[in-house]
Order: structure tokens, then C-alpha cells, then sequence
């Protein structure tokens, strides 16, 4: 899929690592939208980078389905989420505990469920945003990891649903397989592990090997999109290492 002049949405496109995808996109030519609650830094992504915005709440499920509808996106990016309240399993309450699954889950579902109702056109790509905690855990972050596993899994029922329906809308999961810097989540998960361990943040997050800042992370995520090989897997790994790893293909 090559992105010039194709409509894309962001979700959580306003800062972090959805910022480091939009400035990606712009670079390629796309009409961007970011989808993002707060104002401030949607009006300095507006200026700065010329792209669309609109401020709503990715759990308001009503906004899912008027934007989609809407624009009508040929590339939707699912990357908004909260920010996990960090802490051991017996420290967290369950208002802490489940803030991804009444964030990130809950708003992947309604805007996943607006893409198969729109529905989106054939040919249309969805990626939505998960994590290497999916595979590996993550003890301090509360129900983060079975999150971003579940959204994972959305993905691999979205395109179910896709291929009944004869859609033609392909649904990716995105796995960020390290923790990156200098992004609110990321920051709060390096603070914690390396408090955990007695280091700094920066030897943690060394520890990741290459870094993988916001465009870096960006970059990847336009080659997912744009490279024929990646565009029928499910899952696909991204790290400053190793680059992009399909790590899930496609049901036969």
C-alpha cells in the first residue's frame, strides 16, 4: 500500500509514539488525522505538522462510529491508551488494575467494531496497538500485559468477522517488543523495573539493546503498511535490534 494522499486516522496521535507515527505518515505524503483527548497538543500537532484533529475520547463509542463514518479512513491506527498505575499484584486495587482493560481494551473494541460496521472499504488496513508484554508479562504493570494480549486478539477476531463478511478489511496487531523512552507508558514502566532492580532508567532501558524512538517506531510501522511481504500476517514485532518481525502470519 503505498500512503500518499491516503486518509489515515490516528488514535493517540498527539504525542509518544503515535506522534512518532503521524510525523512517519506526513513524510510519506498521507492526510492524516489524529484522534486524541487533549487540546494543547493537538493544536501544536496541527501547526507543526499540517495534519487534521479532532478531539474525542477513544472510549466514547458514538465518536468511533461519526468519525469513521465520516472520513472513512483507507488506514486506521489504533494506538491510544492509558498510562498503567504501576505497582506489584498486592498493591493495586482493581480501579488500578483494570485501567488498560477500561481504556485500551474497551476503546480498541469500539472503534475495531465501527471499522466492521462502517464498514471500511475493501483493501482497508487496521493496526492496532499492542505490546511485548502481550507475550512476555509485565508484573508491575497490573492487567496491562492481558490487555494488550486481549487487543491482540481482537485483531485475529476482527479479521474472522472480516472474512465472513466478505470485507476485505485486514486487521494487524502492532508489538512494540521493548520498553521505549521518553514516551508517557514507557516512561512508567522503565521508573518502576529499574526501581525494582536498584539501577538507573537509562541501564534498564540499555538493557533493550538499539533504541527505538517515537519515529524510528514510526518508520517501522510505515514499512508494515507499505511492504507486500507483511500485508496478510497477523502480529508483527517491532524492535531497534531486529527491525520488524511477523511473528504471527496469517490463518490459512
Amino acid at each position: 500500500m503505498k500512503l500518499k494522499d491516503k486518509r489515515v486516522i490516528v488514535t493517540g496521535g498527539s504525542r509518544g509514539l503515535g506522534l512518532g507515527v503521524v510525523e512517519a505518515l506526513v513524510a510519506r505524503g498521507a492526510n492524516v488525522t489524529i484522534v486524541a483527548r487533549e487540546t494543547g497538543a493537538l493544536a501544536v500537532a496541527r501547526e507543526r505538522l499540517g495534519v487534521a484533529v479532532i478531539s474525542a475520547d477513544v472510549t466514547d463509542e458514538a465518536a468511533a462510529h461519526r468519525i469513521l463514518g465520516e472520513i472513512r479512513p483507507d488506514v486506521l491506527i489504533l494506538n491510544a491508551g492509558a498510562r498503567p498505575p504501576m505497582g506489584r499484584l498486592d498493591q493495586l486495587s482493581w480501579e488500578e488494575f483494570s485501567t488498560t482493560w477500561e481504556i485500551d481494551v474497551r476503546g480498541g473494541l469500539y472503534w475495531m467494531q465501527a471499522a466492521l460496521k462502517t464498514p471500511l472499504k475493501s483493501g482497508s488496513r487496521v493496526l492496532v496497538g499492542s505490546s511485548g508484554a502481550a507475550q512476555n508479562g509485565s508484573p508491575l504493570s497490573g492487567g496491562y500485559a492481558g490487555a494488550k494480549r486481549m487487543l491482540w486478539l481482537m485483531a485475529k477476531y476482527a479479521n474472522a468477522v472480516s472474512t465472513q463478511g466478505n470485507l476485505g478489511i485486514r486487521f494487524q496487531a502492532i508489538v512494540p517488543q521493548q520498553i521505549i523512552g521518553n514516551t508517557g507508558v514507557g516512561d512508567a514502566g522503565a521508573i518502576a523495573y529499574a526501581g525494582a532492580l536498584g539501577i538507573g532508567q537509562k541501564e534498564f532501558l540499555a538493557r533493550f539493546g538499539a533504541p527505538m524512538p517515537p519515529r524510528d517506531f514510526g518508520e517501522k510501522v510505515i514499512s508494515v503498511l507499505e511492504d507486500p511481504q507483511y500485508a496478510d500476517g497477523v502480529a508483527f514485532g517491532l524492535k531497534g535490534d531486529t527491525g520488524i518481525t511477523m511473528i504471527e502470519g496469517a490463518a490459512a
